[in-house]
């Protein structure tokens, strides 16, 4: 196989049982015991050094050697990554805490970080011969996943929830997806895709049940440390569904210090759920190390009603390996904090972005985070793409209004 990337892609393996396959025939998940499969690279022969960045295209794939598409004629992108790291100089005066930051995903194509997983995750089904693909999805995935399959001029199959966002639904359609919504949450949609994928001929790109969307949202820590200046923060918070964005970073921090571009410090990580469906929240505080399905899951953060996740086990060691911890926020707290961040820093969230402020003010005022801390909140998504989850409803003039003549 071509390989014009210098990718140093060798093998993949099970995150539990420790088998290995080929990486280069399309695999889902491990055959022996059924858990996630990682991506593993030759790290020892990597020749990109951190000052050789300085030249590279501002897009997640400017670490090419360490993504897993061997042959540059299938990299399948929209421009996706390197979103700005925006300091939030009023929230760490009014909370108090040294240094604030927001990564901002909604500036990714499609309007949220699932773009980065399903770039490299297309873009690698291409290459291995897929033709079609297909994801169930809380609504960001779904869009995106429309999206770069119309770019790799793969079919796509996407299926939601009935009350997932309008707008992704509407972006999956446009963009040529079968869609279809059903009565239920996403996991009822993925046993959907499973049952549909063998006679539609789909390749099933389900959140961590195929080895290559945790690839794409690894560039997340890759990113964060560039932009620190090769350093990390004291705490990363992060909305956590599927977790694909949490345990993708703790996998860059592994290999980047395999390749001696950081130390061994480690962030400590903070998962943030929502109230209404907190499975790896309750398992945290449980001491468990899976998670068992929420029942009745609940919460208009759409991102956020994820009742299991196939990653638990790695969601829930990142977090207790880094000294980290795991935090619940209501829909009062979403709302109120999507207004004050808006308000003070000019960055509109999507609901799950903002869980991670509603979160922060909460560990401040344990002293979980101190007010010498360096925090990064994810803001995972454009809160223009959820109109109706905080009401604003502006005055209206009439056209008789005295307001034309004495003004407003």
């Amino acid at each position: 196989m071509v390989n014009s990337t210098g990718s140093t892609l060798s093998h993949l393996e099970c995150t539990a049982c420790r088998r290995t396959f080929d990486a280069d025939v399309l695999h889902r998940l491990c055959e022996e015991c059924g858990k996630v499969l990682y991506p593993r690279y030759d790290l020892a022969n990597v020749r990109l050094r951190p000052s050789d960045l300085l030249t590279r295209e501002p897009s997640m794939w400017r670490y090419r050697e360490v993504l897993p598409i061997r042959d540059a004629e299938h990299i399948v992108s929209l421009g996706e990554g390197f979103t700005p790291l925006l300091a939030a100089p009023r929230l760490s005066e009014r909370l108090g805490i040294a240094d604030v930051r927001i990564k901002d995903e909604g500036q990714n194509p499609t309007g949220s970080f699932k773009a980065r997983g399903m770039s490299a995750a297309v873009s690698r089904a291409r290459e291995l011969g897929a033709k079609s693909v297909a994801a169930p999805s809380a609504g960001n995935a779904g869009g995106a996943l429309a999206a770069y399959a119309a770019r790799a001029g793969l079919a796509a199959g996407v299926v939601m929830p009935e009350d997932c966002p309008r707008i992704n639904q509407v972006e999956a359609v446009v963009s040529g997806a079968d869609t279809w919504l059903v009565e239920g949450l996403i996991d009822d949609a993925g046993r959907l895709v499973r049952t549909t994928s063998e006679a539609r001929g789909w390749f099933d790109v389900s959140t961590l049940k195929e080895p290559y969307r945790v690839e794409g949202k690894k560039t997340l820590g890759y990113e964060l440390a560039e932009q620190l200046g090769w350093e990390l923060p004291d705490v990363v918070i992060y909305p956590t569904g599927g977790g694909t964005g949490l345990v993708g970073m703790w996998k860059a921090f592994a290999e980047m210090t395999e390749l001696g571009w950081i130390g061994e410090q480690r962030p400590r990580m903070v998962v943030v759920q929502a109230e209404g469906c907190a499975p790896i929240v309750r398992a945290h505080d449980q001491g468990e190390r899976h998670a068992p399905r929420w029942e009745d899951a609940t919460t208009d953060a759409s991102g956020l009603r994820v009742p299991v996740a196939v990653g638990d086990y790695l969601i829930l060691d990142a977090v207790r390996d880094s000294g980290g911890t795991a935090v619940s926020v209501s829909e009062d707290e979403m709302r109120e904090a999507t207004r004050e961040l808006a308000a003070s820093e000019g960055v509109y969230p999507a609901p799950e972005g903002v869980a991670t402020f509603a979160a922060l003010r909460r560990l401040r005022d344990t002293g979980a985070v101190t007010d010498t801390d360096r925090v990064v909140l994810f803001n995972t998504g454009a809160g223009q793409k959820y109109p109706d989850f905080v009401p604003a409803t502006p005055e209206v003039v009439p056209a008789d209004s005295p307001a034309w003549k004495t003004g407003l």
